[in-house]
């Protein structure tokens, strides 16, 4: 199984304080940016691997991938930061048998559909479901955007904003 150092929601993928804090900081052996949308996109790819630290290998690769890769005994103790866009992209690695005890949000893009709920992550209704159901599988949300940060209970502020309930 891949030793995963972190999980991270950032509609952003990789950006600079990615590629310069955490990778930096948790001391991992590769990225992985688990999408079917850009794996799909040669130029978000070509985006995304200019963004990575040098001498870091960056892979971009489907959902589903991630999961098989997770499983192939020749990945076992692979220390990885792994990035998705999105709640539902970080569910279904979970439900896939990724195992974390927590997942970062980084940034979650606003638009119309959205709450904001902290000045770099907006929440939609679905979004809040897939964190209720991260949440009953006994795994800590926080949202931070670089390691110095202090990290902020997701969960907690949904509470404290009603729009879940305990």
């Amino acid at each position: 199984m891949l030793q995963v150092q972190l999980l991270r929601i950032d509609s952003r993928l990789l950006h600079g304080q990615v590629a310069t804090n955490w990778a930096r900081v948790l001391k991992i052996d590769r990225i992985i940016v688990a999408s079917d949308s850009v794996a799909q996109d040669a130029i978000r790819k070509t985006l995304i691997k200019q963004a990575s630290p040098p001498g870091l290998r960056t892979h971009i690769v489907p959902i589903q991938k991630v999961i098989r890769i997770n499983q192939d005994s020749r990945f076992d103790g692979e220390k990885v930061l792994l990035l998705v866009e999105s709640p539902q992209d970080a569910l279904r690695l979970i439900l896939g048998g990724i195992e974390v005890s927590r997942i970062n949000i980084g940034s979650l893009s606003f638009d119309n559909s959205k709450k904001m709920i902290s000045d770099t992550v907006a929440v939609s209704q679905r979004d809040i479901q897939v964190f209720q159901l991260l949440h009953q599988h006994g795994i800590q949300l926080e949202i931070r955007k670089v390691s110095s940060d202090s990290p902020k209970d997701l969960w907690q502020i949904l509470i404290d904003k009603h729009l879940i309930t305990e």
